[in-house]
């Protein structure tokens, strides 16, 4: 079983403290839920983690397996099983979907593989697409399309879970997938990750709302303040802090809350 582990994590982002010391183990067949106000810095571990060069790691470290990946390239990341799928998705103009998810697929399937070298297969390829596209009630048009040109929003989601589908990583980290979709969408979205997340994949689900989680139910729930893991229990923290909100969180907490108000102002 592979383990993502998070150790006393300190990332800035151009110059400014976001992260304070961030704790997180997730082992492969876990869900993890990560809630917070805004500005709580969800999103910056986030994008620690799959390796943004705008996020700057200033103490402490990630590890896949007891390697630690805080210095290493997206792509190496990848190459180790950690995928993110965007709150806002990129578009990539002139790239067809097909074509980048057979060489993602290629990559992270063969590690080794050096650019140029063979990718997997056009038929096993195209049938796999097919099928995953066809669960997750996708035209099979997309494919021939420029990745995320001219695609809605839900689209663009859709599609981000279609990655996750071809490329079976190890940990899965979602940023927020539920936001700005409809109720349709966030259904769809919802039960293709129920159906992808299992025994294989560790998941942390980072959200406000409780919508994604429906679906997939977290065995661990974390609330972050202020660049800091303040709390951690079940299924049924996600449920109260949807219903109530943050207030009783920031009560228990006053002293990582007053550095919250310090910080907006």
């Amino acid at each position: 079983m592979s383990l993502l582990k998070i150790s006393d994590l300190h990332v800035s982002v151009t110059g400014t403290p976001i992260l304070k010391g961030v704790n997180l183990e997730i082992n492969q067949g876990e869900v993890h839920a990560l809630m917070g106000p805004n500005g709580s810095g969800k999103s910056t571990l986030a994008y620690a983690m799959a390796g943004h060069p705008s996020y700057e790691i200033t103490k402490g470290k990630i590890e896949i397996d007891g390697t630690n990946i805080s210095e290493l390239d997206p792509n190496e990341r990848a190459r180790l099983g950690l995928f993110l799928a965007f709150q806002y998705p990129v578009v990539i103009p002139g790239v067809k979907v097909a074509d980048f998810l057979r060489h993602a697929m290629s990559n992270v399937r063969n590690p080794d593989r050096k650019e140029g070298e063979k990718l997997i297969p056009m038929r096993e390829f195209r049938k796999e697409l097919r099928d995953q596209m066809s669960e997750l009630g996708m035209d099979l048009e997309m494919a021939r399309r420029y990745l995320n040109e001219g695609f809605s929003g839900g689209e663009k989601k859709r599609m981000e879970i279609l990655q996750l589908a071809m490329l079976k990583p190890k940990f899965a980290v979602l940023d927020e997938t539920d936001s700005g979709l409809d109720s349709d969408a966030v259904k769809v979205v919802s039960e293709g990750l129920s159906r992808l997340a299992g025994a294989e994949m560790g998941v942390l689900i980072i959200t406000h709302h409780e919508r994604l989680l429906e679906f997939n139910q977290p065995q661990f729930t974390h609330v972050m303040l202020a660049g800091r893991i303040v709390e951690t229990g079940d299924a049924s923290l996600a449920a109260e802090l949807h219903e109530h909100g943050y207030s009783s969180v920031r009560e228990r907490h006053p002293d990582v809350a007053a550095e919250e108000v310090v910080e907006a102002v």
